[in-house]
Parts: C-alpha cells; structure tokens; sequence
C-alpha cells in the first residue's frame, strides 16, 4: 500500500510539473531532420528519413 501511495503522489508531480510546462507557453520540442519540425533541416547532410519525407512533400 505504501508504494502505491508514493508512485502516486509522484506521479502527480510529474503531471503537474508538466502542467506548469503547458502553462509557460514552452516551445514544442523540434527535430532538425526528420522530427515534428516541418521547416528547413539544418544537417550539413540530410538523413534517410528527411530525404524520404522531401520526396513525399513534392510528390503531393
């Protein structure tokens, strides 16, 4: 019972820890090749994945 109640009670600071994230407005994590990002890769060289997504966008 006793480890319920601290996974608990610490799982309730993660989710509020996160919360306070959501409130301040942070800026989504984003990827420079191949990530939730959408604008330009920065890699001096484009990975597999960034060259596939590319190809895709212009065939559409």
């Amino acid at each position: 019972m006793t480890y319920f109640v601290v996974t608990f009670i610490f799982m309730l600071i993660i989710i509020a820890i996160m919360a306070i994230g959501v409130i301040f407005g942070r800026k989504a994590i984003k990827g420079s090749c191949g990530g939730v990002n959408n604008s330009n890769c920065v890699c001096i060289e484009k990975c597999d994945k960034r060259k596939k997504f590319e190809a895709e966008g212009l065939n559409h």
